[in-house]
This record gives C-alpha cells, sequence and structure tokens, in this order.
C-alpha cells in the first residue's frame, strides 16, 4: 500500500491541484483536514491550495474547507457561499424577471440569493410596494425603487439571512392580520421537476406557498442547474406558477410537464 501511495504523495503542487480541484468536484463538498490526509500533505498547505483555486473560480472556499463552484447545491449552505454559485446565470434570471414587473406593482419576493439578484436589478423601478423575508433586500435594493418595503416577522434563520413565519402583517401588535394580496410574487426555489417546486427546509416551503396563494400571477425563479431535481419539502405543483424564469432550456421532460401546466418558460 505504501509503495502505491508514494507516487500521490511527490505529486507536483500543479499536479496535486488539479487532483485536488477534481476531488471537491466529486465530493461537492469537503473539509481541509479531510483533504490534507487524502493528499498526504499539510493543513497549511491545502489551506493555499483552495484559496488558489478559490481566486481561480474552480472551488469556493469556506469555513474549514471548499465546495464545488459550480454543482452540488441540494443541501442548505451559508449565503456567502451562495452568492458566488451560478452568478452570471443568477443576474440573467433577475434581468428577465425584472422586466415582469410594472412601476408600481405590489409584489413579494422570498428569500434567497436569486431574488437578491433580482431586487439589484430593480434599479430603475419607481413606486414598488414589496413584501418580503429576505433580511438583505432592504440594504440591496435601490431606495429610488419603491414606494413601500415591508419585511415578514419571526424566527431568523442565520443560514439564508432570513425570517421564517407566517406570511401576514397586523395593524397594531396582537391585533388582527390584515389581508394582503399582491400582483406578483417571484419565488426562488431550489429545485423543479415534473412533480412541482421544492426547497430543502419546511418551513420556507410553507412561506413560499403562502406567497403564491397571496398571489395574483407567480413567478418561479430557478437557475438550470436546479432543473431536473427534487428536494425534501414540496411548495407547489407546477400548475400553480404562471412562469418559469431560468438560464437554459428545461430538458425534455420537464420542458413537455411545464408545458402541459400552461407555465411559460422565460429563458434569455
Amino acid at each position: 500500500m505504501a509503495a502505491a501511495e508514494t507516487p500521490q504523495r511527490r505529486r507536483l503542487p500543479a499536479g496535486r491541484k488539479a487532483d485536488l480541484a477534481a476531488y471537491v468536484e466529486q465530493a461537492g463538498e469537503v473539509t481541509v483536514g479531510d483533504l490534507a490526509e487524502h493528499f498526504g500533505v499539510s493543513i497549511d498547505t491545502i489551506r493555499r491550495d483552495l484559496d488558489q483555486l478559490d481566486r481561480e473560480g474552480v472551488v469556493i472556499r469556506t469555513h474549514g474547507g471548499a465546495v464545488n463552484a459550480v454543482s452540488g447545491q441540494l443541501k442548505d449552505r451559508a449565503l456567502d457561499v451562495r452568492l458566488r454559485m451560478q452568478t452570471e446565470e443568477k443576474e440573467k434570471i433577475a434581468r428577465l424577471a425584472a422586466a415582469l414587473i410594472d412601476d408600481g406593482a405590489v409584489v413579494m419576493l422570498n428569500a434567497g440569493t436569486t431574488t437578491l439578484a433580482l431586487a439589484r436589478a430593480l434599479r430603475n423601478h419607481k413606486d414598488l410596494t414589496i413584501a418580503t423575508n429576505n433580511l438583505r433586500i432592504p440594504a440591496e435594493i435601490a431606495p429610488t425603487a419603491f414606494r413601500d418595503l415591508y419585511v415578514f416577522g419571526g424566527a431568523v434563520r442565520a443560514i439564508t439571512q432570513a425570517t421564517t413565519g407566517p406570511v401576514a402583517f397586523t395593524m397594531t401588535p396582537g391585533g388582527p392580520e390584515v389581508d394582503i394580496r399582491c400582483d406578483l410574487a417571484l419565488i426562488a426555489v431550489g429545485a423543479v421537476d415534473e412533480g412541482g417546486y421544492s426547497t430543502s427546509n419546511l418551513g420556507d416551503a410553507a412561506m413560499m406557498s403562502e406567497m403564491i396563494h397571496r398571489a395574483e400571477r407567480t413567478a418561479i425563479l430557478a437557475d438550470s442547474s436546479k432543473l431536473g431535481r427534487r428536494l425534501f419539502a414540496q411548495v407547489a405543483p407546477l400548475e400553480r406558477a404562471d412562469v418559469l424564469v431560468t438560464d437554459a432550456e428545461p430538458p425534455a421532460a420537464l420542458a413537455s410537464a411545464l408545458a402541459q401546466a400552461d407555465v411559460d418558460v422565460i429563458t434569455p
């Protein structure tokens, strides 16, 4: 066994980095300790390798390790990590989704990095009324874009920087809930397959479903890495949305199911 491991342990740094990148791509998520043991080098060496691969856009550096920069998005990740994943795709989706929103409209946006990109893309809009559970949107959206901005209360999920709770507001503390409605709900989901739209967290799914229920129209936002996948909690069946905004054409089976559900697909 030792003789077989010797060539691997004495690889040149460039060769090790290529092997390291391939290992992260296959695993999806790794720790510094696991990599140091696997490649037979020090933790400091692995950290330097990961830092360089991060700068090159091959992996995304995380606290204590790294994740694949392209795939492996089926589990919850910290917001600072997700902000650096599929960035070009999210910007394309954001521009397309922004075109669906008229000035003066009432909209709901859920948590997520795609809706955060959408908020930034609304800089030329005016007089919007926005309700959201995304705690980052108030700081990211242009002040000139909205007339009123409301944030739903509830428990704060630090990993997503969003609230999880009722889609509701009261006129006074402890008073009756106000019946709220919106023209358009723009909902970023974790996965889309023939069975519908889904996400990894039950509380998030409940909020998304309620936002859809309170909307005249619904646009689902999902980059192409999420198409043809299914996550833990169902948000809604395909037919509950009017539009799917994505960055590439869906796989054939999903495209057929979306057409049967009368969902318009918008791509660049």
